[in-house]
């Protein structure tokens, strides 16, 4: 019975039997898998405190794969304490691990992972969480295959004069070809560039305004809506969470 080490980390988990979990976890190297830890949910089994969600670890597993693995022990390489200590990060976190399951089950890109990873980390340093779920939910549309156009005007190509970005023309619109339709500012027509390049690592400033951040969200929400064909109760939770918080 060999064991391998995997850096990953866990999205989802369900109860199976009266003391055991199925683990759904995102690997560094395997992507993403199904891990049985057996008998976690007792009391004083040593795998309790590294069978749930948000556990950012390296896994011991006996590794199957075209099965369910099974867990012996994980390290701890980030506790993520400043999130679980408060209910807006984990709100946040939550809805990025649910969205991160079903984009990468639609593309299998191992990017994901360590895009993931760096964006609960800078969550977890107290960068706003706000502003680096718009920048993780955009980058994420380049492996859903519906990235909007941001390099030039959707309809004829045109690089400058730029007016405003179109959800129904999938990117950037000029002004010979803008009829009708939001016009959005230009520092957050210029984000939305910025945003698809941007290193998340190399994050060390991050205050934009609240009416700049609405802009951006009120985008990305109608571009999911439109092309993505996701539906997640926790990214309703969060708009929910959203207005509480603009009011």
């Amino acid at each position: 019975m060999e064991i391998v080490k995997t850096e990953g980390i866990v999205i989802g988990e369900t109860n199976y039997s009266e003391s055991s979990k199925i683990l759904k976890v995102l690997t560094k190297e395997y992507g993403l898998i199904s891990i049985m830890s057996k008998g976690c949910r007792n009391l004083k089994s040593k795998l309790r405190g590294i069978s749930s969600k948000l556990v950012y670890a390296n896994f011991y597993l006996v590794y199957k794969e075209n099965g369910i693995s099974t867990l012996t022990s994980a390290d701890m390489i980030d506790t993520l304490k400043n999130i679980r200590m408060d209910i807006n990060r984990i709100s946040y976190a939550s809805y990025l691990l649910d969205l991160t399951e079903q984009v990468y089950k639609n593309s299998k890109n191992m990017e994901i992972y360590s895009l993931l990873i760096s964006t609960l980390l800078k969550i977890n340093e107290g960068y706003d969480p706000d502003v680096l779920t718009c920048i993780y939910e955009l980058k994420l549309l380049e492996y859903l295959g519906i990235r909007p156009n941001v390099e030039e005007c959707s309809i004829c190509g045109n690089k400058k004069n730029i007016l405003t970005i179109s959800t129904s023309n999938g990117g950037y619109i000029c002004q010979n070809c803008y009829h009708g339709g939001k016009i959005y500012s230009n520092k957050t027509i210029q984000l939305f560039r910025m945003f698809m390049y941007l290193d998340i690592n190399q994050i060390s400033k991050l205050e934009i305004k609240p009416e700049i951040k609405k802009e951006l969200n009120d985008f990305i929400n109608e571009y999911y809506d439109e092309y993505s064909g996701l539906y997640l109760k926790s990214r309703i939770f969060l708009r929910d969470l959203t207005k509480i918080s603009d009011k």
